[in-house]
C-alpha cells in the first residue's frame, strides 16, 4: 500500500463514522498531512454540518499551507449554509489534494476539482475509488437513480425458516448477530418494517446495546394503518422520529390517531392493495434519505426483490433446523425457470458467535 493510500484508507475510516447520520449529505472523511504528519482530520458531522474538509482545516489552521489533503468525495462546489468546501481548500494554501470519487451531484460534478486547480492546487483523482464508491453507495445511489441504497436482512434457520408453525421466532440467532443487527442499524439512515411484522412482532427498530448516540429513522410501510396506533413504534415517535407510508384508502380515523402519536403521515401510491415500492422509495429518496435497512417478513422481502429495489442482503442463518411446517424466509418470487432466478454475489462472511452472516450483492 503506497503512503497515499494510507492516508486515503485513513479518511475512508472516518468518512464511515458519519453513516446513517449526515443524510441527504454524504458522509465524507479528510485528512491532511504534511511532511508525513498527519495535522488535521475530520468527517462530515451528524446532520451535514460542518463538511469533513472544514472540520480537518479548522485543526490544521496555519499548518495547512503546503500540505496535502485527502477526502473522500470531490469537495463541494455550490454554496449552502457554508461557503464552498473547494474555495476552503484553496484560500487555506494546499499544495495538493487527492480524491477518491467525483461527486456527481449536478451542483459540484468536477466543478470542485476544477477551483482546486484554478487555485493552483495539484489534485489526484480516482484513489481508492472502489471502496469509496461502496462506502458511498447510498449517496450515490441517491444522486444518480432517485432511490436510496437498500439493504435487505433477514434471519433464518440452517433450512430456511424464519419462525415454527405457529410464529414463534425469538429467537432464532444468538445475542452476537442480535448485536450485528443494531450495529446495522446505526449505519443505516433509516430503518423500515412492514404492517405484517409490526403486527406480528410489535418491534421498536431502535438500536440498543451499543453505546448508540443517535437513533435511525424508523419506518413503517402500511398501507391501509392496519398496524395499532398503540404499538411501540407509536408510543416512542415522540423521542425518536417514525414515518408512516400509507396508501390513498388509509381511513381518517387511523390517520388522525397515527398523526396524534407524534408519527409523519407519508401518503404514498399503491399497485392494488399494496404500496407501489419503487415510487415509495423514490419518495424517500426526494425527502434525502440515501441508506434504508429493512427488516420485515418473508412476503415483504419477496416484494422488494421481485420489484430489483434490493442492492445488499445481509442473511443471518442460525445453526437450527425447524422443518417444512415453519414459515419460509421468502415468499412467493413467481418464478417458472430456474433462470430466471435471482443470483446475488457473496461478497463477505461474518461469523457472530454461534451463527454466521453473509452478505450478498444484487
Amino acid at each position: 500500500m503506497t503512503e497515499d493510500e494510507v492516508h486515503m484508507s485513513h479518511a475512508l475510516a472516518l468518512a464511515a463514522r458519519g453513516l446513517g447520520r449526515t443524510w441527504p449529505n454524504p458522509a465524507v472523511g479528510c485528512v491532511i498531512v504534511k511532511a508525513g504528519r498527519v495535522i488535521g482530520r475530520g468527517w462530515t458531522q451528524p446532520g451535514g454540518r460542518p463538511h469533513a474538509e472544514r472540520m480537518a482545516l479548522d485543526q490544521a489552521g496555519q499548518g495547512a499551507r503546503g500540505a496535502t489533503a485527502y477526502v473522500t468525495l470531490e469537495p463541494c462546489a455550490h454554496h449552502g449554509r457554508t461557503p464552498p468546501c473547494a474555495e476552503a481548500l484553496v484560500s487555506a494554501g494546499l499544495s495538493r489534494v487527492c480524491t477518491a470519487l467525483t461527486d456527481p451531484d449536478p451542483r459540484v460534478s468536477g466543478q470542485g476539482h476544477a477551483i482546486l486547480r484554478a487555485g493552483g492546487i495539484a489534485v489526484t483523482e480516482g484513489l481508492c475509488e472502489a471502496r469509496a464508491r461502496q462506502l458511498q453507495a447510498g449517496f450515490l445511489k441517491r444522486i444518480t437513480q432517485g432511490i436510496p441504497f437498500v439493504t435487505l436482512k433477514l434471519a433464518a434457520t440452517l433450512d430456511g425458516r424464519i419462525a415454527t408453525a405457529t410464529g414463534e421466532s425469538r429467537w432464532i440467532t444468538g445475542p452476537q448477530a442480535r448485536r450485528r443487527v443494531h450495529l446495522m442499524r446505526m449505519t443505516h439512515d433509516a430503518v423500515l418494517t412492514s404492517s405484517a411484522t409490526a403486527i406480528a412482532d410489535d418491534p421498536d427498530l431502535t438500536a440498543r446495546d451499543m453505546g448508540a448516540t443517535h437513533q435511525p429513522l424508523r419506518l413503517l410501510a402500511d398501507s391501509h394503518l392496519k398496524t395499532p396506533p398503540d404499538s411501540r413504534l407509536a408510543r416512542s415517535a415522540k423521542d425518536h422520529p417514525v414515518w408512516v407510508l400509507h396508501g390513498p384508502a388509509a381511513p381518517e380515523p387511523a390517520r388522525a390517531a397515527w398523526a396524534a402519536s407524534g408519527v409523519r403521515l407519508i401518503a404514498c401510491p399503491t399497485e392494488g392493495p399494496h404500496l407501489n415500492l419503487t415510487e415509495t422509495f423514490r419518495l424517500l429518496a426526494a425527502q434525502g434519505l440515501t441508506r434504508i435497512l429493512i427488516e420485515a417478513g418473508g412476503q415483504f422481502a419477496a416484494a422488494l426483490i421481485r420489484a430489483r429495489l434490493v442492492d445488499d442482503l445481509a442473511l443471518f442463518q442460525a445453526g437450527c433446523l425447524i422443518g417444512a411446517d415453519g414459515i419460509p424466509v421468502l415468499g412467493p418470487l413467481g418464478l417458472q425457470t430456474l433462470k430466471d432466478a435471482p443470483r446475488p454475489t457473496l461478497s463477505e462472511t461474518i461469523p457472530c458467535g454461534p451463527d454466521i452472516l453473509t452478505r450478498w450483492t444484487f
